[in-house]
């Protein structure tokens, strides 16, 4: 099993990350660079969160343009998942690898604590773990996870059942458009998560809710959740 973390200046949640995967596979990610060009062979590709390149002009919008970014979106193109979180999602979506964009939280603060996720599709390569409709714990840390999408690309999203994750029970902390919280490409294989799924993956960390998301993509996830 070969998962690859890519590293950018400013991301602080690679270590998280790298701990959660090396703890669901029995085996340590590779890390790639920014100035990479090209990615070992990988059952998994994560961007993880942070501040990459310290948020300067748009989240994302610098880290988008770095050669190993190149890189991921052509694994991507091969079928090869693709995991942003928080800050990897912006990326992804500035790479141009998801539709949309995450804006400031309506708040115009910074969040940082547990919400509630809604499996809106359990059929997709990340969330076969987990039941249809499923509530789930997850926590997020952010300042910009405001998901946005004009409305022509908000019915194209909905119509194709590409929203994974919304915010449920009232626990949106940003201001998500539809409650998103995360959403898949057209082709399946590249997910945007703003919540922190690898933050809650062992019993220490008091739950395991996030740990269906790698268990599903990586092949590892036992019988169905119960709903």
């Amino acid at each position: 099993m070969n998962t690859v973390v890519v590293l950018l200046p400013g991301l602080n949640r690679d270590r998280d990350m790298i701990a959660a995967l090396t703890a669901i596979t029995g085996k340590a990610p590779k890390t790639v660079w920014q100035t990479e060009t090209a990615l070992p062979p990988a059952d998994l590709v994560v961007v993880p969160g942070g501040f990459s390149f310290g948020d300067y002009l748009r989240c994302g919008a610098i880290a988008a343009r770095s050669p190993v970014m190149r890189a991921v979106a052509e694994a991507a193109a091969k079928g090869v998942p693709v995991l942003g979180v928080c800050n990897g999602f912006q990326i992804l979506c500035e790479a141009g690898l998801l539709p949309g964009a995450l804006m400031r939280n309506t708040s115009l603060r910074f969040v940082c604590r547990e919400v509630k996720l809604s499996v809106a599709n359990a059929a997709t390569r990340f969330t076969t773990a987990y039941a249809e409709n499923q509530v789930i714990r997850c926590p997020v840390a952010h300042h910009d996870g405001n998901f946005f999408a004009d409305a022509e690309t908000l019915k194209r999203i909905e119509g194709e059942n590409r929203v994974v994750f919304r915010y449920a029970e009232g626990t949106n902390p940003n201001g998500a458009i539809n409650d998103i919280a995360g959403i898949v490409s057209a082709e399946g294989n590249v997910l945007g998560l703003m919540p922190h799924p690898e933050n809650l993956v062992e019993p220490e960390h008091g739950g395991t809710d996030g740990r269906g998301v790698f268990e599903s993509v990586l092949g590892l996830a036992p019988a169905k959740a119960a709903a």
